[in-house]
């Protein structure tokens, strides 16, 4: 397991190797395609009550200091 920071974490055999928040199933990109929907924080919050107020910030964070490309971590075969 890499972790980009302590909210964010990728582990090549979980979700494809794409960056995560706390480990869970949930990558960072699926929370800001919700928030890019429209969504609100506090509706993403009763919608996925597993997320913190504070994965929003480590979510913004990332996107703001990592480089346009990212690389997927693979497998280990």
């Amino acid at each position: 397991m890499y972790t980009l920071n302590p909210r964010i974490t990728v582990e090549a055999g979980k979700m494809g190797g794409k960056p995560c928040i706390r480990g869970l199933r949930f990558s960072v990109y699926d929370l800001a395609s919700y928030l890019a929907s429209g969504m609100t924080e506090e509706q993403i919050l009763r919608e996925f009550p597993y997320l913190e107020k504070e994965d929003f910030q480590a979510v913004y964070d990332f996107f703001a200091s990592t480089p346009e490309r990212i690389t997927v971590l693979e497998a280990s075969r």
